[in-house]
């Protein structure tokens, strides 16, 4: 008997329709925990962002005494860091989880970006301007302040700092001229966010070949860029993997038009997996 089908409804995910849309005024935490849906249907985000509510409880008179930004942003990460426990971890990266706000936020361990989203989460009901910032190999938190912005690295506890330490500090992780750094610290859009949790996602599943968790990623993908080759030929891929050959056939041939030279040979032995799996449903 063939599989169920494999369209996924984001429908009631109103976050991720203003992202399609392009629209700037996102919900990140919410964006954020649509996305963890995918893996738990069941999900409540109520219990989430609730617990994002009493960090601003608890972070209304610290914020209220602050003198300026760097004293805001130390008291952010003495809360969500001291008094939480949100940290970053080698084990973040070992598992899914270290991606979704609400395991996150349960384990007290995240991988860079998730941890961003939940300080900007934070930040944001403060009516503190931080914005998250996609650096290479490391997502940080951005806070322009008058005597220049300041970085703030959620996975190192929440590490504060000005914008030459942070050129310094990220030229020597990615082995790049401090120089070149300063451009790539601009903030990012919402949509840009997004997309590099869903990447991270797509990295993980695919490289441990877990095909079902990998096709609502891989779907939210290519509904975010369209026009993307790369992106329609993995969803087919991933759709064929997931055990849908009904419906990756026809994806399959469609990528086959277009493919560069380099993809047509696997592209077509793909399409030969999906014929052969349709044969044995008869």
């Amino acid at each position: 008997m063939p599989p169920l089908g494999n369209n996924i409804d984001f429908s009631n995910d109103v976050e991720f329709a203003k992202l399609l849309r392009r629209n700037e005024d996102v919900d990140l935490a919410t964006a954020s925990l649509e996305l963890a849906r995918d893996s738990d249907p069941q999900l409540n985000f109520a219990q989430t962002l609730g617990w994002i509510g009493q960090c601003v409880e608890e972070l209304s008179g610290p914020i209220a005494r602050a003198k300026n930004e760097q004293d805001m942003l130390e008291a952010l990460a003495a809360c969500l860091s001291g008094t939480h426990g949100l940290t970053g971890s080698a084990e973040a990266y070992q598992s899914p989880n270290g991606s979704y706000l609400p395991d996150v936020i349960r384990t007290g361990h995240g991988i860079p970006i998730s941890l961003s989203v939940i300080y900007i989460a934070v930040a944001e009901r403060l009516q503190i301007p931080l914005r998250g910032v996609a650096a290479p190999a490391h997502f940080l938190c951005r806070l322009d302040a008058p005597g220049g912005p300041l970085f703030l690295d959620a996975f190192s506890s929440g590490r504060v700092m000005p914008v030459g330490e942070c050129t310094d500090w990220l030229g020597q992780l990615c082995d790049i001229d401090p120089s070149q750094v300063l451009s790539m610290l601009e903030p990012a859009p919402p949509r840009l966010i997004i997309l590099r949790m869903l990447n991270n996602l797509k990295a993980f599943f695919l490289d441990r070949e877990t095909w079902r968790p990998a096709l609502p990623v891989q779907q939210r993908l290519s509904l975010l860029e369209p026009t993307s080759y790369a992106q329609r030929r993995d969803l087919a891929l991933v759709t064929l993997k997931a055990g849908h050959p009904d419906q990756a056939l026809g994806m399959l041939q469609s990528c086959l038009k277009t493919a560069p030279e380099d993809d047509s040979a696997v592209l077509c032995k793909l399409v030969e997996q999906a014929q052969s799996a349709l044969a044995g449903w008869n």
